[in-house]
């Protein structure tokens, strides 16, 4: 049982590593034009062109395939995880 522990704790750390993979990076970078615009309204749609698709009402460009699967094989893995200690004990 004891040689069990570390391969358990090395399957934790391995799928803690795999799920940073499903977390977007934020990178926010002013636009190189935007110092040319001089009007407010005008920063202002340039700024909204930069946001990220946050999930809004219209996400017809967002591609969540990635969340999805990653979300559920992780609920898998976590409810696995549940039932292996309560079949245990």
């Amino acid at each position: 049982m004891t040689a069990l522990r570390p391969l358990l704790t090395a399957a934790a750390a391995a799928a803690l590593l795999s799920a940073l993979c499903f977390v977007p990076s934020a990178k926010a970078a002013p636009a190189p034009d935007a110092r040319h615009h001089t009007s407010a309204a005008a920063r202002a749609t340039a700024t909204e062109a930069r946001l990220a698709d946050t999930g809004g009402a219209d996400t017809s460009g967002a591609d969540t395939t990635p969340y999805v699967v990653g979300g559920t094989a992780f609920l898998g893995l976590g409810a696995g995880f549940v039932a292996y200690s309560v079949r245990r004990s």
